[in-house]
């Protein structure tokens, strides 16, 4: 049985990944794209050899479709993914699923009443290199973990600028763009929850409209283990890394920050170093994998909508911290819906 999807929001992160990652599945079908220019609905589609192109949801969703991909901009995620639920089709939404996590709840609440696979397209749980130093911190090779620290500062370009760096209302800044990101993957790979956050953000001259687009958070986990994190839009010369320190060792990953599947791992006991392998698959395309597998009543997506309440959540409280000064207790009981 074949999943067609419609395609909410003709976007570059659709073109240079998803698209692929759908046509990859023995079984992804691209049915029509949605934008609110009819013009830019119509050029993407040739551009992409996608059968259909509409300007409203209405038509998108009165379409012979399964599923849908929202990669709109984040003020439009909340109204565009109840419509799809409440039209029956599965959603597979870019983070942050909304601008409140009080909104996120409520999309995961209509899709769990209404029976929808809903899930957050948080990537980088995708990643073999995360997934390998997740395997490895639950077979206890590195011992008790105790801090992890992540490098996700880059340089954003230019045509990804924008609305991410210029529109509050649209839900831009790094925090919401990138420490999502980073709290969702600190989660996954630790398989740890933050109940605290301390912030700092910044502008180093790229943002404007009172946004940031640099951030250092301090996490402490549910376990003690306390970890860092930085987001940048402005270092055009950082590489990105993860490291997780035990009490017996040390994994150690360079460039796994990314939508690549790219990097190394590196595992440092009193045996020595030893490199991790791990599988190079398109992170995408794992993703859709996993949705699919979810539609067909096989587990679940890679990242469900309780995943992107948490890290929504874990942004808040960024943002919260970095403006009032003071640490933010993070709810231990967000990922639970009862």
């Amino acid at each position: 049985m074949s999943v067609k999807w419609g395609l909410i929001g003709a976007s570059t992160i659709a073109r240079q990944f998803m698209i692929n990652a759908i046509r990859a599945q023995a079984d992804g079908k691209i049915a029509a794209v949605m934008s609110s220019s009819p013009e830019r609905a119509q050029a993407y589609a040739v551009e992409n050899n996608i059968p259909l192109a509409v300007s409203t949801l209405d038509e998108l969703l009165g379409e012979d479709i399964d599923a849908v991909y929202i990669s709109t901009t984040n003020e439009l995620h909340l109204e565009q993914a109840l419509a799809a639920i409440k039209a029956g089709k599965h959603v597979l939404c870019e983070k942050p699923l909304a601008l409140t996590s009080a909104d996120a709840r409520r999309m995961v609440s209509s899709a769990k009443a209404a029976g929808i696979v809903l899930g957050t397209n948080h990537h980088l749980r995708n990643a073999g290199a995360h997934r390998a130093m997740r395997e490895a911190i639950a077979a206890g090779r590195i011992g008790k973990p105790i801090a992890a620290r992540v490098f996700h500062s880059v340089y954003l370009p230019e045509n990804l600028q924008g609305w991410r760096i210029t529109k509050p209302e649209a839900g831009g800044g790094v925090v919401l763009d990138i420490t999502v990101h980073d709290a969702d993957t600190l989660r996954f790979v630790l398989g740890d929850d933050p109940v605290e956050v301390t912030a700092f953000t910044q502008a180093a001259g790229m943002a404007g409209g009172g946004l940031e687009d640099g951030a250092m958070c301090i996490w402490r986990f549910k376990s003690g283990l306390i970890a860092q994190s930085h987001e940048g839009f402005t270092t055009k010369f950082a590489g990105t890394g993860f490291e997780v320190h035990g009490s017996e060792g040390s994994l150690i990953a360079s460039n796994v920050m990314t939508q690549k599947p790219d990097g190394s791992v590196l595992l440092r006991t009193d045996k020595g170093e030893e490199p991790l392998s791990f599988d190079h698959e398109d992170l995408y395309v794992r993703s859709v994998r996993r949705f699919h597998a979810a539609i067909h009543g096989v587990g679940q997506p890679a990242a469900t909508g309780e995943d992107g309440i948490w890290s929504l959540t874990s942004a808040e409280a960024a943002l919260q911290s970095a403006s009032s000064g003071k640490a933010i207790k993070i709810d231990p009981k967000l990922g639970s819906m009862n």
